[in-house]
Order: structure tokens, then C-alpha cells, then sequence
């Protein structure tokens, strides 16, 4: 398929999920801020998404993965899925952006994907704890990375062989099935009766 000269618009689904996505991930960055000043104005502060051993962002935000540049992670989010989600609004309203800016969709989702998958494995195997509202972000990433990246191959936006891109399309719903149920496995595996 040839690169799309002409802006791109996204499917009413697609924006709605930019939207949702970005409204969830901002209010999950925005509690997790609020959460990480009041612990450190307050040492015996106990945020209210701490409820047992395994279900506790204290134990995640205090460790240097929940500060990977130096920083609170969730500092990153704040701005980025603000930005997703206006976005999303745009596109739900009927605009249509030009590639670059679904190149930039793109690199951020991927991004996104990446450290949620990183994230995942360390508070699963090294921290040995969840943080909910962190959950809440992996809970958008994974299907975000997934439609975004299926409408950039169907588009032309990014290049694939014709089949693959017709392949995706045709099967959009096993890709967030499969990352979903993988994470809920290896969270029950790892936990099991300890999270409630």
C-alpha cells in the first residue's frame, strides 16, 4: 500500500479508544501525582490505592523503576496522554491528521508499549507488588499500541506487506485478547490468592 499523501482520518471506534484511552491515562497519571506529593509531604500519608501486600502503589512509586529518568514516572503521563487525548477528541470530531502526526501517535503508543511491558515484568518478578492506578495505564497502552498500530499498517501510514495489514484488519480483536489474557495469567500465576 502507498504512503497516504492527503491527512488521514481514524474510524469513529479508533477515536473513541484515543479518547477514552487518554481520559483514563491522564486521570490515572493525575492521581498518581497527587498520591506521589502527598507521600513525600507526608511520610505516614497512605495513598488510597495501597490495600494489602501486593496491591500497593507506595511499594511501586518508592522504587527507582517508578523513577526510571530521575523523575516520577507518572510526571511522563501527565502531558502525554493529555496530549492523546485531545487528540482523540480532534479525530473524533471529524479531523484527519497528516502522517507525521500518526508517525508521532505511533512512536509514542510504541514507547508507551515498551515501558508498560517492562514495567509489568518488574513489579511482577522484582518489586513484587501492583500498583492499581499503574494497571489502569497498562489497561489502555496494550489496546492503544494494538488499534494504533493496525490502522497505521491498514492506512498505509506505516509500511506492510498488503496481506499483513488485510491479516490485522480482519483479526483487530485477537491482539488485546492475547495481551490481556497473557497479563492476567502471569498475575495470577505470580500472586494468586495474595491480591485480595
Amino acid at each position: 500500500m502507498s504512503r497516504p499523501t492527503a491527512p488521514v482520518p481514524a474510524t469513529r471506534a479508533l477515536s473513541v479508544l484515543i479518547v477514552v484511552a487518554g481520559a483514563l491515562g491522564t486521570l490515572a497519571s493525575a492521581m498518581l501525582t497527587y498520591d506521589r506529593i502527598e507521600t513525600l509531604a507526608n511520610p505516614a500519608f497512605v495513598p488510597a490505592c495501597s490495600l494489602n501486600s501486593v496491591l500497593s502503589c507506595t511499594d511501586v512509586m518508592d522504587t527507582w523503576q517508578g523513577n526510571l529518568l530521575g523523575f516520577p514516572n507518572m510526571l511522563l503521563g501527565l502531558p502525554a496522554f493529555a496530549v492523546l487525548l485531545g487528540l482523540g477528541l480532534a479525530l473524533l470530531s471529524g479531523a484527519a491528521l497528516p502522517r507525521r502526526i500518526w508517525l508521532g501517535i505511533q512512536t509514542g503508543v510504541t514507547a508507551a508499549f515498551v515501558f508498560v511491558v517492562w514495567l509489568i515484568t518488574q513489579c511482577l518478578y522484582v518489586i513484587g507488588a501492583l500498583c492499581p492506578w499503574c494497571m489502569l495505564v497498562w489497561a489502555v497502552v496494550l489496546p492503544l499500541f494494538w488499534y494504533v498500530t493496525t490502522h497505521c499498517l491498514h492506512t498505509g501510514i506505516l509500511p506492510a506487506p498488503a496481506g499483513l495489514a488485510r491479516a490485522l484488519t480482519a483479526n483487530s480483536w485477537a491482539g488485546p485478547v492475547v495481551l490481556y489474557g497473557t497479563v492476567l495469567v502471569l498475575v495470577l500465576t505470580r500472586f494468586g490468592d495474595r491480591l485480595f
